[in-house]
């Protein structure tokens, strides 16, 4: 059985496929939402808990909410301080992927990781007292 579609029909189809398509690969159209409001970071993070094979939720959000409140007095300053945060967190990943991972070559990497992450820590943490500012 066929059906004809009218061009308002296919019209129609071709606007809902996006969405129908977004829904099923399971991504979000962040551009709807409204940043500007509080977020309940305790619901998110109850949403995203650790599983065997996935231990990384909490440290993930730790450094999402680390990097939400670094600032500074200009961007700048802003930037470096999220990035601290941001290298942390990856220090902190690194840290449980020794802990609870189970392949040697990754263990490495993870170890590779927090050298090179705690050196651009302190490459940041240089510029931050360059510019008069504290460290952390």
């Amino acid at each position: 059985m066929f059906f004809k579609l009218t061009p308002l029909a296919t019209l129609l189809a071709f606007a809902a496929a996006p969405a129908a398509a977004q829904q099923q690969s399971g991504t979000m159209d962040h551009s709807k939402m409204n940043h500007g409001q509080a977020m309940d970071h305790g619901a998110m993070q109850m949403q995203m808990a650790p599983t065997a094979a996935n231990p990384f939720p909490p440290a993930e959000m730790r450094m999402h909410q680390r990097m939400m409140g670094a600032v500074g007095a200009t961007a700048d300053e802003t930037w470096i301080r999220k990035m601290i945060e941001h290298h942390r967190g990856a220090i902190e990943m690194a840290n449980i992927e020794i802990t609870r991972g189970s392949s040697a070559e990754t263990k490495a990497e993870a170890r590779k990781t927090i050298a090179e992450q705690q050196k651009d820590i302190d490459t940041l943490q240089g510029m931050l007292r360059r510019m008069g500012k504290r460290a952390q």
